[in-house]
């Protein structure tokens, strides 16, 4: 009898063995993307976001791989992962992102018959520093296996179908709007400085409050002595009276006295 061979796994890389981002704008941006929309759906356990991660397509074939730069996949559990198997995952991304260059042209526009033949239902590209695409942003939605071009609004900004999102180019920056505040998805940078304003806020009206409540026990301190004062002034002056009052009814009754006296004596005197 023959024997049955064994399967081997194939070894699937965890890195390309590249750096993120083609400069600092490219990695500012990846990075930017990620945490936004990582933060937008963080109290969804269904929505999985990442970025520069290998994508790994086609069971056995270690080359059917590709590496978005910022991807979000609907349908499966958040979770830390150090690659995407697709056959694993069940679902393709919903969304993906590349921060292009002209040093990554060929391969993003290879990406995006990838990501057609996937599925990906959106897939947009930004040119950061205007190197090569024209316009430097653009989008696509897929329909019927064929990515057609997301037309712009007047504000040359690009409506995610997928996520609701408004997509709108900022000077170098790629940024992610809600459509329902009008209000850009923060950044790293800028949720770290709002919440430093918050801390510093809450700790000036934390100072306050403690200022407030130290007056407040002064005052309470001051006004309990005042009221003690008064007390012991108010017994004072009673006392006062009190003893005038007995200096009053002592003298009365010492003249009442002398008046008697002065009859008696007047009643002792002899008549002429």
């Amino acid at each position: 009898m023959a024997a049955i061979p064994l399967q081997h796994d194939v070894d699937y890389p965890e890195s390309d063995g590249r750096p993120l981002g083609e400069s600092d704008v490219h990695r500012n941006e990846i990075v930017d993307l990620i945490h936004a929309l990582d933060t937008r759906y963080e109290d969804r356990p269904d929505v999985y976001v990442a970025g520069d991660l290998l994508l790994y397509y086609v069971r056995g074939d270690r080359r059917a791989v590709v590496c978005p730069d910022v991807f979000l996949v609907e349908g499966v559990a958040k979770g830390l992962r150090r690659s995407y198997k697709l056959w694993e995952e069940g679902r393709a991304p919903s969304l993906v992102i590349e921060v292009t260059s002209a040093s990554s042209r060929r391969e993003d526009v290879e990406k995006k018959v990838v990501y057609a033949r996937l599925g990906v239902e959106e897939y947009f590209l930004f040119d950061p520093l205007r190197e090569y695409l024209a316009p430097s942003f653009q989008g696509f939605r897929l329909h019927k296996g064929v990515y057609r071009a997301i037309e712009p609004d007047a504000e040359g900004a690009l409506t995610s179908g997928t996520t609701g999102l408004k997509l709108r180019r900022e000077g170098v920056h790629l940024r992610l709007v809600d459509p329902a505040t009008g209000e850009a998805l923060p950044t790293s940078k800028e949720e770290h400085r709002l919440r430093l304003q918050v801390e510093r806020r809450a700790a000036e009206e934390s100072a306050a409050r403690q200022a407030a409540e130290t007056q407040a026990a002064e005052e309470a301190v001051a006004r309990r002595a005042a009221e003690a004062r008064a007390a012991e002034e108010s017994v004072a002056r009673r006392a006062a009276e009190a003893r005038i009052a007995e200096e009053s009814a002592a003298r009365q009754a010492a003249e009442e006295e002398i008046a008697r006296l002065r009859r008696e004596l007047a009643k002792r005197a002899p008549r002429d």
